[in-house]
């Protein structure tokens, strides 16, 4: 794709819940383009559908209608394994819990995304996975269990291994929800520095002093984009 395809393009997205006794319509059509390069902050109530649009834009639920286009790519026309591939390559996820698995080692973790998608050669894997750690200042960590970690080394690790396939989108549920407010401010600069290189980033988030430092901010409200400011 060319740099003028925007990264993220949203239009008319709907989502209806129907599992409950009254559907619940999450997202009332909502139209929003990313370009390559922003830092964009999803801001609202509990409730409000931020997370809902963080899930539809990585692959995570599926839209009720609408489209949802990735790099110019119809993304909500794939079946779950293409999905799956796609995501694999295409999104870094970062979650508020970390999800690491609690069994395997943080360098290990890192690397499960490079095994799952067949990404880098199999003899390169490790030291590509310590060089993100070095990046998050967590390569002295790497062959521990997360279970030794704090949770803001958790988090710095869980934000490496969403990086293990160089995907150009990160999108990220409330990373620092966890965190004391000096463990997430160093979260934080982690993302700053992945958009100073290049990376698109969008990210819930709930804590005032972190979104006044995006690049843009979104204010969701009752599943609609109502206010949308560049800082």
């Amino acid at each position: 794709m060319t740099s003028s395809v925007p990264l993220i393009k949203l239009n008319n997205l709907v989502k209806t819940y129907t599992s409950g006794e009254v559907p619940f319509t999450a997202l009332h059509h909502v139209n929003l383009t990313v370009e390559r390069g922003e830092f964009v902050g999803l801001i609202g109530k509990s409730g409000s559908g931020k997370t809902t649009l963080i899930n539809m834009i990585a692959g995570l639920d599926h839209l009720t209608s609408g489209e949802i286009l990735i790099e110019g790519t119809p993304i909500h026309t794939f079946n779950e394994n293409r999905m799956a591939i796609w995501r694999g390559k295409a999104i870094g996820v970062v979650f508020q819990f970390f999800q690491l698995l609690p069994t395997l080692t943080v360098i290990e973790n890192v690397m499960l995304p490079m095994d799952f998608c067949n990404v880098h050669r199999k003899e390169d894997r490790s030291e590509f996975a310590l060089h993100l750690l070095e990046q998050v200042e967590l390569a002295d960590q790497a062959y521990k269990l997360p279970a030794a970690l704090s949770g803001g080394q958790q988090q710095r690790a869980a934000i490496a291994r969403s990086l293990a396939n160089d995907p150009p989108l990160i999108v990220a549920d409330e990373p620092t929800g966890n965190l004391d407010s000096k463990t997430a401010d160093q979260v934080f600069s982690v993302f700053e520095r992945q958009v100073q290189a290049g990376k698109t980033m969008v990210m819930v988030t709930h804590d005032g002093d972190l979104a006044s430092r995006v690049s843009r901010t979104l204010h969701v409200v009752d599943g609609e984009i109502f206010e949308d400011t560049a800082s």
